[in-house]
C-alpha cells in the first residue's frame, strides 16, 4: 500500500513540473521580442513586393481641432437711428443686402423737420438784421451820437442769434440736410438716411408708417473688411498659441475650402467650460463668410524633429512596433520603434538602433514579419 501511495505522489509531481516548465517556455514566448534576420532570395524578395527607402528626418508636428465662430468688431457694427425721430416713409432693405457708403437706406418724414428748417431760416434773417444793427450802432456810439447801452444790446442780440443760428445748422447736419442748400423754396418734409459704410445689412427693425423714437435702432449694418474668427481654446492648449500663429479654418458645408488665419488676440479670462477666447484675422475676405457662422479650426504645432517613414512601412508584434532595416541585400533586421505621432501617412518615431543613412522596408513588411512567424513555429 505505501509503495502505491509513494508511486502516485511521484507521478503527480513530475506532471507539476512539466505544467510549470511548460508554462515558463509559454510565457517566455509571449514576452520576448523579434530579434532575429530575415534572408530571402531574389525570387522570394520579388514575390513579397519589397520596396525600400531611406529613413528621413524632419519636423514633427501635430494639429489641435478648435471650433469657433465669426464675429464683428463694435467699431464694425453700426446702428442706425432717427436722431431726431420720426415716420419711416420709404427703405427697401433687407437682411444680407449688401450697401454702398453715402446710398440712401431710408426716408423718413415728421413736421419737425419743417419746424426745424423755418426756424433756421428766420434765424439766418434775423441774425443778418442784428449784425446790421450792431454795426450801425457801434458807428453812432463811435461817434458820440448814440448810446452804449442802446449799443451793447444790439451787439449782445447779434451775438445770441449767431448762438442760436450756429445750434440750428448742427440741428439740421445732425439729420443730414446741408444748411447751406436750404432756402425758402424747398423746405421739405421728408429727410434722407445715409449708410455711412460698405458693407451689408444685418437687421431691420422697422417697418414703412411705423413711428421711430430718437433712441431706437432702425437698422444694423456690418462692415464685412475687418470680421474676425473667435475660437474657444480650452486652457490645456493655450500653451502652443502666440500671436501671429497662422492657422487653417473650414465649415461644415464645405470642408474643403480652406481660409487662412492669424491669431492677433489671446484672452486673458478662463471661462467656466476651462476654455480662453483667441481672436484671428482673415487673410482674405470672403462674401461666404458672414457674422454669427461657426468654423472648425486645425492648428498646426510643431514639435521638434525626428525620424520619418511611410506608415506602410510599421508593422504590430505582441503589443509592440517596428520596422525592418535592409542590413544588405536580402538581409532584413526588425527594429523596436517608439511611435510618437502620425501626420499624411508618415509616422514619426524615435530608436536607438536607427542612424542616418540606414534604409527601411516600406512595402511588404508584413511579409516578412509572416517568414520570422514562422520560422519561431
Amino acid at each position: 500500500m505505501k509503495k502505491y501511495i509513494v508511486a502516485i505522489l511521484i507521478i503527480c509531481l513530475c506532471l507539476t513540473v512539466i505544467s510549470c516548465s511548460n508554462t515558463t517556455k509559454t510565457e517566455d514566448k509571449a514576452e520576448q521580442s523579434i530579434d532575429e534576420k530575415v534572408i530571402l532570395t531574389e525570387q522570394q524578395q520579388k514575390n513579397a513586393g519589397i520596396i525600400t527607402d531611406s529613413i528621413r528626418m524632419g519636423s514633427r508636428s501635430s494639429s489641435i481641432k478648435l471650433t469657433g465662430k465669426i464675429d464683428v468688431p463694435p467699431q464694425n457694427m453700426i446702428s442706425v437711428s432717427a436722431p431726431l425721430g420720426g415716420y419711416l416713409k420709404h427703405t427697401d432693405l433687407l437682411p444680407g443686402m449688401h450697401i454702398n457708403k453715402g446710398q440712401v437706406i431710408a426716408l423718413m418724414e415728421d413736421q419737425q423737420y419743417i419746424n426745424l428748417q423755418q426756424d433756421y431760416l428766420i434765424t439766418k434773417n434775423e441774425t443778418l438784421l442784428a449784425e446790421q444793427e450792431a454795426n450801425r450802432q457801434q458807428t453812432l456810439f463811435n461817434n458820440k451820437a448814440g448810446s452804449e447801452k442802446i449799443y451793447q444790446q444790439a451787439k449782445s442780440n447779434y451775438i445770441n442769434l449767431k448762438i442760436k443760428l450756429r445750434a440750428l445748422e448742427e440741428k439740421l447736419k445732425l439729420i443730414g440736410m446741408n444748411p447751406e442748400k436750404i432756402t425758402e423754396n424747398n423746405i421739405t418734409r421728408v429727410i434722407q438716411i445715409h449708410s455711412s459704410i460698405d458693407g451689408f445689412v444685418s437687421h431691420v427693425n422697422v417697418n414703412i408708417g411705423k413711428y421711430v423714437q430718437p433712441a431706437e435702432v432702425m437698422f444694423e449694418l456690418v462692415n464685412p473688411t475687418d470680421i474676425h474668427l473667435a475660437l474657444h481654446v480650452f486652457e490645456k492648449d493655450l500653451n502652443q498659441l502666440y500671436i501671429g500663429q497662422k492657422l487653417m479654418v473650414y465649415t461644415n458645408r464645405n470642408p474643403e475650402k480652406k481660409y487662412e488665419c492669424e491669431i492677433i488676440l489671446i484672452g486673458k479670462d478662463v471661462s467656466d467650460d476651462r476654455s480662453v477666447m483667441v481672436h484671428c484675422h482673415f487673410n482674405s475676405y470672403d462674401k461666404v463668410l458672414i457674422p454669427g457662422m461657426f468654423l472648425n479650426a486645425e492648428l498646426n504645432i510643431n514639435e521638434g524633429k525626428s525620424w520619418y517613414i511611410p506608415e506602410s512601412a510599421v508593422v504590430h508584434y505582441e503589443g509592440k512596433d517596428y520596422i525592418f532595416i535592409e542590413e544588405k541585400r536580402g538581409s532584413y533586421k526588425p527594429i523596436e520603434i517608439t511611435f510618437l505621432s502620425q501626420n499624411k501617412g508618415n509616422v514619426y518615431f524615435e530608436s536607438s538602433s536607427i542612424q542616418k543613412g540606414n534604409t527601411v522596408v516600406i512595402n511588404g513588411a508584413y511579409s516578412l514579419l509572416m517568414s520570422l512567424n514562422n520560422k519561431e513555429e
